[in-house]
């Protein structure tokens, strides 16, 4: 990369503060959200869809839904 940036004349970015990871994480962490779906068994057998959304800031996971026959207008 370094040849590709000295051929074309650009020049190394500027040094810039060092953040660290947890840092960077806990800044935005009001905003952000992690959503995903599982799946579990019923104690009668039946298989439920999830979809889970855990809030990085508090920490609290919701439940947004489940169903038992998951379709795309669902999961939208």
């Amino acid at each position: 990369m370094w040849n590709i940036f000295k051929e074309h004349g650009i020049d190394p970015a500027p040094e810039r503060d060092h953040t660290t990871w947890a840092s960077f994480l806990r800044s935005p962490a009001h905003a952000i959200l992690a959503a995903g779906f599982f799946e579990t068994k019923t104690l009668t057998g039946a298989t439920l869809t999830v979809l889970a959304v855990i809030e990085h800031a508090t920490r609290r996971v919701r439940i947004l839904g489940t169903t038992t026959h998951p379709t795309a207008a669902w999961m939208t």
